[in-house]
C-alpha cells in the first residue's frame, strides 16, 4: 500500500514538472531528446506563456506545503540559482489549508498533559494562521496575558519524510542525468533542505532562538522580541506573547500615522549588523511576514521579530574576513579583497591573486559606477561570493543565509524609504566594529575568556617543550641543516642565535598543539608571540 501511494506521489511529481515545462529550466546541454519524449504526453502548452520562475513557482503551490518549503529555501540559495528565479520563489507564501480546530486543540491538550481549560481563560478554534509546518490560534492565560499558541500539523513528520525520498531520487536522476547536473549540486541541496525543515519541527529549538535574541535586545530601541512561556512549551507546541503591530510592508498605514520611514529604514540595516557582529546571532528568515512594526512611537519606530526558527551565525574569523571585505569592496581595493579571500580560506591558497583581482574587478566596477544610493549592498555581495566560486570557493552556509538576509532587510529598507543608502549606515558602523575588535578592553576580554583553558593546560607546557626541544637539537645536527650550523661553536653568538630560534620553534610548536591553535589564533599576534617567546626562552634558560 505504502508503496503504491509512493508511486502515485511520484507520477504526480512527474506530471507537475511535465505540466509547467521545468525541464526547459535545465541547462541546454541537459534537455535531451528522451527527456522531452517522456514528458510529451504530460505537456500543457500554456505553460509557455509563463516565465520560468512563475513556472517553478506554481509547480511548488500545486505539489503542497512541503514542496512550497523546498522553494522557500531553494530562494535562499543565489549561489546556485538565477537572480529571476530567486526573485519569484521569494512570493511563494504559505497560505496552506488550516486542519480542523478541534483538532488542534487535542493536539495541545495533549502535549502539555492537561486540559487546556486548565491553563487558559479563553482559546480561539478559529487558527489565527495556517502555514505549510504548524498552524496558530490566539488565546489567554489564566493569568490574563494574551497569547499565541502554535503547533506542528500532525502527521507532517511522514508527509515530509516521503517527499524528501522522493526528492532525493529526483536529485540523484539529475545529477547521473548528465555531468552538468552536478554543477547544480541537487543532492546537497535537498540534504540541507532535510535538515531545515526537520529543525523547523522542533519548536523548542525555536522557543530556545526566540529567548536568546530577545536576551540580546532586551531594553533597545530597535527590534523587540516576545516573550515565551517556556511552561507550555514543547516539542511540538509553542506559546508565545501576542503582539499588536502592523505588517513592515504597509507603508500606507506608516504614512497615514506619520511613521519616520528615514529612521525605521536605517533601524533596519543597524539590527542587521548589530545582530551579525556585535551578538553573533542573526534572524535568517525576515521576510515580511516575520517582521512586524510598532507604531505606539511613530517619531522613534521599533520592529516586532516573528518566527525565530531559522537562525545564522558566523565564525570569528569570517566576522572580521567579511567587515573587512565589506570595507575594501566598497573602497574598490580589489587587490585586498583578493587577499582576504586567500587569507580567510575561503578560496584555495594557491589561488592566483592577480587573476581573482580582476576578475573581481569586471564584476564590481559596473556596480559601484552607479550612485550609493541605487547599489544594492546584498547583490554586489552575491556577485562577489559567484566570482569567487569560479575560484574554487566551496559552498559557506553561514555566509549563503547571511546574503539572503541581508537581500531582505535591504528590499524592506528601501521599500520603506526608497532613498536609503546602505552605506551610510553600514560604513562607520564596521569602522567602529573593528577598531571595538582590537581595543585593549576587548582583548583583555578574550584573555580573561580563555584564561582557565590555559591554567588547566599550563602544566604540561615545560614537559611539552623539553619533548620538542630535545627533537630539533637531534634535527639540528642532521647532515641535512646547513653545515656551518652544525659546526658552530658554542661560544658563537651566531650559534646561540639559532638556538634561541629553535627554542622559540620548539615553544610555539608545543603550545600550539597544547593549547590547540584555534585558541592561539585567538590572541593578538603580539601577545601569543610574547607569550610563546617568554615561555620558551624561560624553559630553555632553566636548562
Amino acid at each position: 500500500m505504502k508503496k503504491m501511494q509512493s508511486f502515485q506521489r511520484f507520477i504526480k511529481i512527474a506530471r507537475v514538472i511535465a505540466h509547467y515545462r521545468l525541464d526547459e529550466l535545465l541547462p541546454t546541454n541537459m534537455q535531451h531528446t528522451q527527456l522531452k519524449l517522456a514528458l510529451l504526453p504530460f505537456k500543457w502548452s500554456k505553460a509557455k506563456q509563463l516565465t520560468p520562475g512563475e513556472r517553478l513557482r506554481l509547480a511548488c503551490e500545486e505539489l503542497g506545503p512541503i514542496f512550497i518549503k523546498f522553494g522557500q529555501l531553494l530562494s535562499t540559495r543565489p549561489d546556485i540559482i538565477p537572480a529571476e528565479l530567486v526573485e519569484e520563489l521569494n512570493k511563494l507564501q504559505d497560505r496552506v489549508t488550516p486542519f480542523d480546530g478541534e483538532e488542534f486543540c487535542a493536539l495541545v491538550s495533549k502535549a502539555l498533559g492537561q486540559p487546556l481549560e486548565a491553563i487558559f481563560s479563553d482559546f480561539t478554534r478559529t487558527p489565527l494562521a495556517s502555514a505549510s509546518i504548524a498552524q496558530v490560534h490566539t488565546a489567554t492565560l489564566k493569568n490574563g496575558d494574551a497569547v499565541v499558541v502554535k503547533a506542528v500539523r500532525p502527521n507532517i513528520e511522514k508527509t515530509i519524510e516521503k517527499d524528501v525520498a522522493l526528492m532525493r531520487l529526483l536529485a540523484k536522476f539529475l545529477e547521473r542525468f548528465s555531468s552538468h547536473g552536478r554543477r547544480l549540486r541537487p543532492i546537497e541541496v535537498v540534504e540541507e533542505y532535510q535538515q531545515t525543515i526537520f529543525d523547523e519541527l522542533d519548536l523548542m529549538r525555536e522557543t530556545a532562538n526566540a529567548s536568546q535574541l530577545k536576551r540580546n535586545f532586551d531594553n533597545s530601541p530597535l527590534l523587540y522580541v516576545p516573550n515565551v512561556y517556556w511552561q507550555h512549551c514543547r516539542r511540538n507546541v509553542m506559546v508565545m506573547e501576542r503582539i499588536y503591530g502592523t505588517q513592515v510592508t504597509d507603508v500606507e498605514t506608516f504614512k497615514k500615522h506619520d511613521v519616520n520611514l528615514k529612521l525605521l529604514a536605517e533601524r533596519g540595516v543597524e539590527i542587521f549588523f548589530t545582530q551579525v557582529f556585535d551578538d553573533n546571532f542573526f534572524h535568517a528568515d525576515m521576510h515580511p511576514g516575520n517582521v512586524y512594526v510598532d507604531l505606539s512611537n511613530p517619531d522613534s519606530p521599533s520592529y516586532i521579530a516573528l518566527d525565530m526558527a531559522i537562525m545564522g551565525s558566523l565564525g570569528r574569523e569570517d566576522q572580521y574576513y567579511l567587515a573587512r571585505n565589506l570595507l575594501a569592496m566598497f573602497r574598490r581595493d580589489y587587490r585586498q579583497v583578493a587577499e582576504l579571500h586567500v587569507l580567510s580560506g575561503w578560496v584555495p591558497k594557491t589561488t592566483s591573486v592577480g587573476a581573482f583581482e580582476s576578475a573581481i574587478r569586471a564584476v564590481c566596477e559596473p556596480i559601484f559606477e552607479k550612485p550609493l544610493k541605487e547599489i544594492s549592498f546584498g547583490e554586489a555581495l552575491i556577485s562577489l561570493f559567484q566570482t569567487a566560486q569560479r575560484f574554487d570557493m566551496p559552498v559557506q552556509p553561514q555566509l549563503v543565509l547571511l546574503q539572503k538576509t541581508l537581500l531582505n532587510i535591504e528590499g524592506l529598507g528601501r521599500q520603506l524609504y526608497p532613498d536609503l543608502d546602505l552605506w551610510e549606515t553600514a560604513h562607520p558602523y564596521l569602522e567602529r566594529w573593528l577598531k571595538k575588535r582590537f581595543a585593549p578592553k576587548t582583548l583583555w576580554k578574550e584573555l580573561k575568556r580563555q584564561a582557565p583553558e590555559w591554567m588547566e593546560k599550563f602544566p604540561e607546557v615545560p614537559h611539552l617543550l623539553l619533548e620538542t626541544t630535545q627533537n630539533i637539537n637531534k634535527l639540528a645536527q642532521s647532515p641535512s641543516l646547513p653545515q656551518q650550523l652544525a659546526s658552530c661553536s658554542n661560544h658563537n653568538p651566531n650559534t646561540q642565535v639559532h638556538l634561541a630560534a629553535r627554542v622559540l620553534i620548539a615553544g610555539a610548536i608545543a603550545t600550539g598543539c597544547y593549547f590547540g591553535w584555534d585558541i592561539i589564533a585567538q590572541l593578538p599576534a603580539a601577545s601569543a608571540a610574547l607569550f610563546i617567546g617568554a615561555a620558551a626562552l624561560w624553559w630553555n634558560l632553566k636548562r
